[in-house]
């Protein structure tokens, strides 16, 4: 069963984003009354002045915060991708900090015994393998073995909720795409879907037994809504995730790290950024540009990246410009300046099975080789329209009202 608790957008009185997200924490701490809880969030987890919504959770009398839970990245996001997070005491509240990223992927019987509920509260970013939700999926699996109830505190896709590209993974990528036995599929590389809705897909039409789940949804929230139209803050959801220009290329961009060349990680512009230090920047540059690629240009770059790969080393490569992030399409983009990168390179560039796990397309880091971008695309949109149609049962926010140009916000 899965209850709601959201207003939709039919209301006709603007919302400043201190209303709307005070909203939410209203209703969160009232579908938390008298329970004991456990918090699965990081940094993200703030309302609209930045305060974290934690602090006010473990200062309301109606609310026992027992524990917090900490995903890839930490509880206070300063591990790197990849990086250890270890169990510990939070020392502003003095309770326990248990790690769900690592050899533990869900709370342990003698964790869940302690709570009623477990919260979710991170942001997002929208694309299939950002770990947090698939974190959520596990922890959601664990409540729903012990007989405990989960809760999203939902919060809006910087994505946005109407565009839905790249492959359905069709093989188990673990924290980067599950796949539940029997099922053909899982979420499309740009999924379109906050983080509740994911959370009622898995729900609904994965999961065996169900979780008793409830999404506190962001208030007068609609599809045609951007990220900045409804006000919420930007709080980078992990170290290499600081703007949202970073989680407009990560889609695509996200796929170098399925070779030897760097994704800018270790520089100010990471996933905008690649490179290495055999490439020239303004033959490449040139060559993607050539292609007409909608909604973007590409321009020479020169990075030493401060960390990560060519650590130190002065790297030739590109930095992808959104010019219309309407009609960018940032799979399409990853994967032709990938290619483009192998076809100007072919005895440097190395691309490894690691792509293909990342973008859930088999054998991607071989077909990139020989085959068009466009060919490789066309093989996943059988899976992708199947996906659609499990999507839409799902969706928990309305369409732009008709008319609607956005949110305004007083």
């Amino acid at each position: 069963m899965v209850l709601l608790a959201m207003a939709l957008a039919s209301e006709s009185v603007a919302m400043t984003p201190e209303s709307r997200i005070d909203r939410q924490i209203a209703q969160l701490v009232t579908a938390l009354q008298g329970k004991r809880v456990g918090l699965l969030t990081n940094p993200t987890g703030v309302d609209a002045q930045y305060n974290l919504i934690a602090d006010r959770l473990h200062a309301d009398p109606e609310v026992q915060l027992v524990a917090f839970f900490a995903p890839e990245h930490g509880l206070r996001g300063d591990r790197q991708a990849g990086g250890s997070v270890q169990d510990y005491v939070d020392p502003i509240t003095g309770l326990p900090v248990y790690s769900l990223y690592g050899a533990r992927r869900e709370p342990t019987a003698d964790q869940l015994a302690t709570l009623d509920v477990i919260v979710f509260d991170i942001q997002d970013v929208g694309a299939r393998f950002y770990t947090y939700v698939w974190t959520m999926s596990h922890v959601m699996e664990a409540c729903a073995a012990a007989g405990k109830d989960f809760v999203v505190f939902d919060r809006p896709n910087p994505l946005g909720l109407q565009r839905v590209e790249g492959a359905p993974n069709t093989f188990d990528a673990g924290l980067i795409g599950r796949l539940w036995t029997g099922q053909p599929f899982g979420l499309a590389t740009r999924h379109g879907m906050t983080a509740g809705e994911v959370a009622t897909l898995v729900n609904t039409e994965w999961m065996q037994p169900k979780v008793g789940l409830t999404v506190i949804a962001v208030p007068d929230y609609h599809r045609g809504m951007t990220f900045e139209q409804t006000g919420y803050p930007w709080v980078m959801p992990s170290p290499n995730m600081p703007t949202r220009d970073t989680a407009t290329a990560y889609p695509g961009m996200c796929i170098f790290e399925g070779s030897n060349m760097s994704e800018g990680r270790g520089t100010t512009r990471p996933f905008e950024l690649a490179g290495a230090p055999y490439i020239d920047g303004t033959l490449l540059a040139r060559e993607l540009n050539a292609l007409g690629l909608p909604g973007v240009r590409f321009r020479a770059a020169w990075f030493i990246p401060s960390f990560d790969d060519y650590s130190g080393q002065s790297c030739g490569g590109i930095q992808v410009h959104v010019t219309d992030p309407a009609q960018f399409d940032p799979i399409r983009t990853g994967m032709h300046v990938l290619k483009m990168s192998y076809t100007l390179y072919p005895q440097q560039t190395t691309i490894t099975d690691w792509a293909a796990r990342l973008m859930g397309v088999p054998n991607l880091h071989n077909r990139l080789k020989t085959e068009s971008v466009e060919a490789i695309i066309a093989g996943w949109q059988q899976n992708l329209e199947s996906f659609r149609v499990v999507r839409a049962r799902n969706l928990l926010y309305p369409e732009a009202p008709v008319g609607s140009t956005g949110w305004k916000i007083d």
